[in-house]
């Protein structure tokens, strides 16, 4: 089925000596996998190597079989081009970071419209701006909606917040149980946008532990999860 859809890329695999294989969001039917043939050697074809850079935001034709089969490309245009994502140092290391979240995370191969959205609004609010400390940890507490494991909004006066269970109590449960300053950063981003981010004030401590249980959060809900490789870099940066 020819496909023309939106599309935002999540990693891009070089594949012999001149393939690409594209793993890529689309608003039409979720997670797809793209074969482009000889896109690193070509110089006159219409796709570029620069094209499939992560987090790019594409309008693409698509030839779609769907079943979990490789996917191939008919036609590709950058769209909302960019200005500082793939070329600010730091901003280049959160991107590194968030699309190995991303890939690690989303498993839907079919549409979920309200998940593409916020990756496209985030990215491009990511690239518009200059407070970009605590992007990430709002980002990825975010998505835990979209992903079916939000933390619980209600009752958020307990001191104490259930990982396994994703609510707020008034005692331990369990050893995933935490307390104090995590938790007091917890209820400071829920409900926050990412407009109002450089209020909640972090230092390099408090950030990587406050990461690190979101991490854990993650690893508790998604079967398989992996922690990024590129958290090690992420971590130095914001040092």
């Amino acid at each position: 089925m020819l496909i023309h859809t939106k599309a935002i890329i999540i990693s891009a695999l070089k594949y012999g000596e001149a393939d690409l294989i594209v793993k890529a969001y689309t608003l039409s039917d979720g997670l797809c996998t793209y074969m482009l043939k000889g896109v690193l050697k070509s110089r006159k074809g219409k796709f570029k190597a620069s094209m499939f850079q992560s987090l790019t935001q594409l309008e693409i034709v698509a030839n779609h079989r769907g079943g979990g089969k490789m996917e191939y490309l008919k036609e590709a245009k950058v769209t909302g081009n960019y200005q500082s994502l793939h070329t600010h140092p730091i901003k280049l290391a959160m991107v590194m970071f968030l699309a190995e979240m991303l890939r690690n995370a989303i498993r839907e191969e079919e549409s979920n419209e309200p998940l593409f959205h916020y990756l496209e609004y985030s990215f491009q609010f990511l690239d518009s701006t200059d407070k970009i400390a605590n992007f990430h940890l709002l980002f990825l507490l975010n998505l835990t909606r979209y992903l079916g494991f939000q933390p619980e909004m209600g009752i958020k006066d307990l001191p104490v917040f259930n990982l396994l269970d994703g609510i707020f109590q008034d005692f331990s449960s369990n050893d995933y149980c935490i307390e104090g300053k995590n938790v007091d950063l917890l209820k400071s981003f829920l409900g926050t946008d990412f407009d109002a981010l450089q209020y909640i004030k972090m230092n390099q401590t408090s950030r990587n532990d406050f990461l690190s249980m979101l991490l854990l959060y993650y690893e508790l809900h998604i079967e398989g999860f992996r922690k990024p490789k590129s958290l090690s870099v992420l971590n130095e940066i914001f040092g």
